[in-house]
């Protein structure tokens, strides 16, 4: 599994753990337990998320940094420039894994 297989499943993994904790929340409001798991598991997504954008492309607008993104320089026309990094490819809901 390559580096970028590897955490695009990380992402996924911990996607999963928020919105099962989200529905949990949803009947349990005042369970701080879960507030806790929740709280620490959007900062890992979050965190995932800015690695994934770093190394490859960013997977949502709040992720898009024109001069921080791509920083290997692979999967763009772009390489080495500041610029508007949404349009780096391949995502991965175009088979770009």
């Amino acid at each position: 599994m390559s580096d970028r297989q590897q955490l695009m499943k990380q992402i996924t993994e911990i996607s999963f753990v928020i919105d099962d904790l989200v529905l949990y929340l949803d009947t349990h409001p005042l369970d701080t337990d879960a507030l806790d798991q929740v709280t620490q598991a959007m900062a890992q997504r979050k965190e995932l998320l800015g690695a994934y954008a770093k190394d490859f492309e960013p997977l949502t607008r709040c992720c898009i940094r024109p001069d921080t993104n791509n920083a290997s320089g692979q999967h763009t026309k772009y390489a080495g420039q500041k610029h508007w990094t949404w349009t780096d490819g391949p995502l991965p809901w175009e088979g770009g894994m």
